[in-house]
């Protein structure tokens, strides 16, 4: 009695929610083709809201015994379609496949799986929600959905009909559902199966980690060992191709135990949602005291930040320009899952590059995706064997698609070897990447490639008293010109801010950065000056937090001086040999800085005060780049 009451109220769930019109619809598809099948196939969306409060019993299937509630909808199913004559060469009830489909979970603990805890739970093969970035994907391959036995023995009944039909369950491998040593419960003999009625579906494998993981690639310690490891994510069907690398996701699954080389736990995804994270609803009270007091001016408020971030590394009134620049950087990231088109690369000349390097390290952690490129890794995507034998290629995140909406921060960049170099102006210029994949290596017959959009800002350093480029032969260069030989002069144009911090210059007093080496040295908690105890490192957080969900747009003044600067700047580096120095993304990286600094001042409107800083700090870069403009006139 209780089953059949459970078949009702799905019948009259399916009727309220217009899944019932859906399934008609699907099965005119079915009755209409001219191809004979095995197994028909059908998704059913489930609102567990809904169906909880039509029949509590049901909905508590449908959570917590998934596969026995399909089999409740199935039955349902076969009903309508005997009763409604819907698919006419349909047989038995083993022919239909249910897949349910969640819409969501209960908000509840109970029903989240959280991948930094231990066991996970993968025996109870019920629904849970987890949250994770993709870090790698393979490419998409066959799996069988469906597949009809006959028994071998011709005098046998069943050695005709739909009686022996196979489709596949959560957790099933392939061998599962199709493989030769099934027996027939009637005459005992080996059945066989009936190729021609097989049907494929697609597959992929994603694997995804929790965003906790990413303090790994931030630096953070707190004096505690700790480790990070990957859960997979079999997507099928539907879901095939809906996640992209680097973003991410919240995932309804049906948890499960895989045995290959080493016994895995993975998760058979239901549904798929693309997490964005709220936005802040406001700054900190001594930001906002801050901001009044500075409205007068389109410069100061900027400036003081410039002049006091990052305090805990350097003292205040220190490297300002390469501060507001970084600052201005960490305002055009973002959290969605969204394109993101208006990067700010920065590549640093330096002599001191341990404070840099620190400087560099603490600003990344002011925002979700700020990825400190470890040296024993790839920064751009890697192709390894998958480890499941799908014989599917594995593409492996890297740094750079890891940190997307974010700061990839790749360390000294004479470290990288000559090829990878040439792969980062590739990637800078063109902001992608393509994944040649051989199918030769990978056991496949065609060679394949795929190409992932790379949308993030890369922070560099080039240390200029490095052994290297103590002994080369220095050349008489242009007045205002950097000595970039170490690096190819192509990436370093590439870099939209070329940024010059010596300190030994009148900028950078060194007495003031000493003692506070000693004195953090002592004592790294201590705060020394009244900037840090009034501006801390989260209130910094949440001024970036908010800042770079603002939507600016240019006012027409503005507009029309950032148009007039790139064609008089563009016009004087001109000559008649090699042309324009600038290069063609010189008036974004122009946009983009006039948007960052309309930004950080928390305004909507880009102005013409925010344009002349843009041209300013481009100028800047241009003189380091090519020297003195003057001179070159």
């Amino acid at each position: 009695m209780s089953n059949l009451k459970m078949k009702e109220a799905a019948l009259i769930y399916l009727d309220r929610s217009g899944g019932l019109q859906k399934f008609i619809d699907d099965c005119k598809f079915y009755n209409d083709s001219k191809q004979s099948y095995a197994v028909y196939r059908f998704s059913i969306l489930i609102n567990p809201s809904d169906i909880v409060e039509l029949d509590a019993e049901l909905g508590n299937y449908i959570l917590h015994q998934p596969l026995k509630a399909a089999q409740v909808f199935q039955s349902v199913c076969f009903i309508a379609v005997k009763t409604l004559s819907l698919i006419g060469q349909l047989q038995t009830e083993a022919q239909i496949n249910i897949v349910l489909k969640l819409t969501h979970l209960p908000p509840l603990r109970s029903y989240s799986l959280d991948l930094c805890e231990f066991p996970l739970d993968y025996a109870s093969q019920r629904f849970y929600m987890m949250q994770g970035i993709v870090i790698a994907m393979t490419t998409v391959t066959k799996y069988t959905q469906g597949a009809r036995f006959l028994c071998s023995d011709e005098a046998c009944p069943l050695s005709k009909g739909f009686e022996y039909i196979r489709v596949h369950v959560p957790g099933a491998t392939e061998s599962a559902t199709v493989r030769n040593d099934f027996l027939c419960n009637l005459c005992s003999s080996s059945l066989q199966e009936d190729r021609k009625f097989r049907v494929l579906g697609d597959k992929q494998i994603v694997e995804i980690i929790t965003a906790k993981a990413l303090h790994a690639f931030q630096g953070y310690s707190n004096n505690q060992p700790f480790r990070y490891q990957s859960l997979t994510i079999f997507l099928r069907d539907e879901s095939v191709s809906k996640m992209n690398i680097g973003n991410e996701y919240k995932i309804i699954g049906i948890p499960t135990c895989v045995r290959t080389s080493q016994t895995a736990v993975c998760i058979e995804a239901n549904s798929i949602i693309s997490c964005n994270p709220e936005v802040p609803s406001g700054i900190s009270d001594n930001f906002r005291y801050l901001l009044s007091l500075t409205s007068s001016s389109c410069w100061k408020f900027t400036a003081i930040l410039a002049n006091i971030f990052a305090s805990q590394i350097v003292p205040p009134g220190t490297y300002n320009l390469l501060k507001l620049c970084l600052l201005m950087s960490l305002v055009q990231t973002s959290d969605r899952n969204k394109e993101l088109k208006d990067c700010l690369d920065i590549l640093i000349m330096t002599s001191d590059t341990l404070l840099v390097d620190r400087l560099l390290n603490f600003s990344i952690k002011l925002v979700p995706r700020g990825i400190r490129h470890p040296v024993s890794t790839e920064i751009f995507p890697t192709l390894s064997r998958n480890k499941y034998g799908t014989g599917a290629v594995s593409i492996q995140a890297g740094s750079a698609l890891l940190a997307k909406g974010g700061i990839c921060f790749i360390g000294d960049l004479a470290s990288h070897k000559k090829d990878k170099l040439e792969q980062l102006q590739s990637v800078v210029e063109s902001r992608s990447i393509t994944v040649y994949i051989p199918g030769k290596k990978f056991g496949d017959d065609i060679n394949q490639q795929m190409t992932f959009p790379v949308q993030c800002s890369f922070w560099s350093f080039v240390d200029m008293d490095s052994s290297s480029r103590r002994n080369m032969q220095k050349t008489n260069t242009l007045i205002g010109r950097m000595d970039c030989s170490l690096i190819p002069a192509n990436l370093v144009e590439a870099f939209g801010l070329l940024i010059n911090c010596n300190e030994s210059s009148s900028c950078y007093p060194l007495i003031s950065t000493v003692q506070h080496t000693l004195k953090k040295a002592i004592d790294p908690e201590e705060l020394l000056y009244v900037a840090s105890k009034k501006f801390t490192t989260e209130d910094f957080e949440k001024l970036l937090a908010f800042a770079k969900n603002l939507n600016v747009e240019f006012s027409l003044e503005a507009e029309r001086m950032i148009h007039g600067y790139y064609l008089a700047s563009r016009r004087i580096r001109t000559d008649s040999i090699s042309g324009s120095k600038l290069s063609a993304s010189a008036l974004k990286y122009l946009v983009s800085l006039a948007e960052a600094h309309a930004r950080l001042n928390l305004r909507n409107k880009v102005l013409k005060e925010d344009v002349l800083i843009a041209a300013l700090l481009f100028e800047t870069s241009l003189t380091l780049k090519y020297g003195n403009l003057l001179l070159i006139c």
